[in-house]
């Protein structure tokens, strides 16, 4: 795309939102103007006989480049675009809009921003605004969180991008010196943060799918992270038990005896035909018996479930709503699908059948404010079907504390297993957030091999990053 401007522009930015939002814009050239004054920026964008005009109050230092987000404005005005999420492709939309409010707006200035200024519509920024307010009641930045990594399944679904290699396969062979780093990597850091009482408020179990590790295996891993990670302060206690079929009934008794307090059983859809396709196991007479032992044992249970799967039509996503309503979760994850490079089907045929998104939402909001469920965290990503978001619902008090705080990243989190990423978060001017990732090696044969000279530098670096923050705290002005 050939800018022609007035201005100094953010070329690559521009690009790159043409390329997700109009591709058809890719080789054509702009003329753009602008003209500023104390108040306000005004603009105008012309491609061949069609002009755009767009104008807004100067934000200042609330907005890093006013003028390149007008610029994304105009070009979808000039080739009749309309989004729901506007000129917005992040993925933490709400982490901008808490930035307004740690900046001083009111929520009513920070709608007419989003809607006015970003042009996202009415709805969304109403479930934008909801989202961030549950959020900034409930985080905690002095605190921490721990992500444990197990990236090994049963089979690879074909959606997935996350570090997962099948077991059967032949990066199995690693399987039991992963296990083995994996405890002593968690040894490691356990020391570290009792010395320097680090408050961990949640630890996450993930994957991959950790309901792999067998039932000996399940309580090592437990026992280990019981006998070394400091839980004076924890508050959740999550273990992303994902597929049923690795589930039994001892499974869920051992997470239990050894703390976990909440479990995730994720079908994505409940078309089992579907589920046969993207290479997903799924016994539903075996889910039902997951789903009600972990009940009774009176674990918060998380569903997750994704829209657009390959194969499937709206009636087919409807249909899985109606059957949600079975269900009693106490968290529900509804996930669009985004195409991935490392995922299987981003290599095939991207075309999908077409969603009536409508239908579907209002299907949604009836069944989550029957059950109670309100939406309490979101984000986007990249090339997701027709562009929409992963939204978290959860009934009051049962909202997942490491999901907001992720997504947000709003705390350090401390990343161990295959994979997983450590990051350290540091407050910048204008509330805007510097974060610093280590990420350990998604292959089982290179962390093992490096597993002691990274974990030493990361936990160095963790430690510097706590006493800067502490000096930081004991030098701020009172």
């Amino acid at each position: 795309m050939e800018l022609i401007a007035n201005f100094q522009t953010n070329k690559n930015s521009i690009a790159e939102f043409a390329r997700i939002m109009i591709p058809e814009a890719i080789d054509e050239a702009i003329v753009l103007n602008a003209e500023e004054s104390g108040e306000g920026i005004e603009m105008r964008a012309v491609r061949g006989n069609n002009t755009a005009f767009f104008s807004y109050r100067n934000l200042g230092f609330l907005v890093e480049d006013q003028k390149s987000t007008m610029i994304k404005i105009l070009l979808l005005r000039l080739y009749g675009k309309r989004h729901p999420w506007g000129s917005l492709t992040g993925v933490r939309p709400t982490k901008l809009m808490k930035r307004f409010f740690l900046n001083g707006c009111s929520a009513g200035e920070i709608r007419d921003i989003f809607e006015n200024f970003y042009q996202v519509s009415e709805e969304k920024a109403a479930l934008l605004l909801e989202v961030v307010q549950k959020e900034m009641a409930l985080l905690n930045p002095e605190a921490m969180n721990v992500y444990i990594g197990i990236p090994f399944c049963p089979t690879k679904c074909s959606y997935c991008s996350f570090a997962s290699y099948e077991l059967s396969g032949g990066v199995g062979r690693y399987y039991r010196d992963f296990l083995e780093t994996l405890r002593e990597e968690i040894r490691m850091a356990g020391n570290m943060l009792k010395e320097d009482r680090f408050k961990v408020e949640s630890i996450y179990i993930g994957g991959g799918t950790p309901g792999i590790l067998g039932e000996d295996e399940l309580k090592d891993l437990l026992k280990n992270v019981r006998d070394n990670v400091e839980n004076r302060f924890l508050k959740e206690f999550t273990f992303e038990a994902g597929r049923e079929d690795t589930l039994t009934e001892e499974k869920l008794r051992i997470l239990k005896d050894f703390g976990v307090g909440r479990i995730s059983l994720n079908p994505q859809t409940f078309k089992e035909a579907t589920l046969l396709k993207i290479n997903r196991k799924f016994d539903r007479e075996h889910f039902d018996k997951m789903y009600e032992l972990a009940k009774e044992m009176n674990f918060l249970v998380n569903m997750d479930f994704i829209i657009g799967l390959p194969y499937e039509y709206t009636e087919d996503v409807l249909y899985t709503l109606e059957e949600l309503e079975q269900y009693d979760p106490d968290n529900l994850t509804i996930h669009a699908l985004a195409f991935k490079r490392r995922a299987r089907l981003f290599q095939g045929n991207k075309e999908r059948n077409p969603l009536d998104r409508v239908a579907i939402e209002e299907r949604i909001r009836d069944l989550t404010g029957r059950k109670g469920l309100r939406p309490y965290y979101l984000y986007r990503q990249k090339n997701l079907i027709d562009w929409g978001e992963n939204t978290g619902y959860a009934r009051k008090g049962t909202e997942s504390l490491f999901n907001m705080e992720m997504i947000e990243e709003n705390q350090c989190t401390l990343g161990l297993g295959g994979g997983a990423i450590t990051k350290l978060i540091t407050k910048k001017e204008h509330n805007r957030d510097f974060v610093q990732r280590f990420i350990n090696p998604k292959d089982p044969a290179l962390y093992i091999r490096e597993m002691r000279a990274r974990t030493a530098e990361k936990l160095e670096k963790l430690k510097l990053w706590s006493l800067q923050r502490q000096e930081r705290t004991t030098s701020a002005p009172m």
